[in-house]
C-alpha cells in the first residue's frame, strides 16, 4: 500500500525514532509498504518518520545505478547492488569516513528542494535485517549517501541541516511557504 509521505515541518521528521526490539507482521507490512513508496515517488531511500511511524526503520535501492559506486561489501565479502537492494534495515549504527564530498541531495519531504550536501563519501554500516540477520555494509558513492541520508531521518535530522549557510538563505522563502502550508 502506498502511504502519504509526511512532509517538512511535520514534528515526527524531527523525532529520534524508537528502536525496534521486535519485527512483528506490522514492521514487515510497514516495510514492505515503504518499499512500494519509495518507488512510486521515484526516490531512492524512504524512513519510517517520511511515513509518520517514528522507529528505527529505513529502506533503500539504488540498485537502478551499478556504477554509483566503487565497491560494495556485506559482512566483509564482496557484494552486487541487486544482490542486496531493495534493503530493509532496523536500528543502524553508522560510521561515516573518507573525504567529504558535495553532491546535490532531494528528500521526498521536501518537494522540488535540492541541494549541495557535504557527506563524508563511503560508510560503514551495521544494521539488522527483518529475518534478524546482522549485516555490516561498507560502501561508497550513493548507496553510502542513501544510506547516511536515511539514518539522519531516523534521529531527527534532515538534509536542509545539513547545507551551507548560504544555500539555507537561499531556500528560506520555500521553507517559509512548507511551514505556512502545514498550519
Amino acid at each position: 500500500m502506498i502511504r502519504n509521505i509526511v512532509l517538512y515541518p511535520d514534528p515526527v521528521l524531527r523525532q529520534v525514532g524508537k528502536r525496534i526490539e521486535t519485527v512483528t507482521d506490522e514492521v514487515r507490512k510497514l516495510a514492505a509498504d515503504m518499499i512500494e513508496t519509495m518507488y512510486d515517488a521515484h526516490g531512492v531511500g524512504l524512513a519510517a518518520p517520511q511515513v509518520g511511524e517514528s522507529l528505527q526503520l529505513a529502506v533503500v535501492d539504488v540498485s537502478h545505478d551499478d556504477e554509483c559506486i566503487t565497491y560494495l561489501r556485506v559482512n566483509g565479502k564482496e557484494k552486487q547492488l541487486t544482490d542486496i537492494c531493495p534493503i530493509v534495515f532496523l536500528n543502524p549504527e553508522i560510521e561515516p569516513h573518507g573525504p567529504k564530498e558535495a553532491e546535490t541531495e532531494g528528500c521526498l519531504s521536501f518537494p522540488d528542494l535540492r541541494g549541495e550536501i557535504l557527506r563524508p563519501s563511503e560508510v560503514k554500516a551495521t544494521v539488522t535485517t527483518l529475518d534478524g540477520e546482522t549485516l555490516v555494509i561498507e560502501t561508497d558513492g550513493l548507496f553510502a549517501r542513501a544510506i547516511q541520508h536515511e539514518v539522519d531521518h531516523l534521529f531527527g535530522r534532515l538534509f536542509i541541516d545539513r547545507m551551507s549557510s548560504a544555500r539555507k538563505h537561499a531556500i528560506r522563502g520555500r521553507l517559509r511557504e512548507m511551514q505556512d502550508q502545514f498550519r
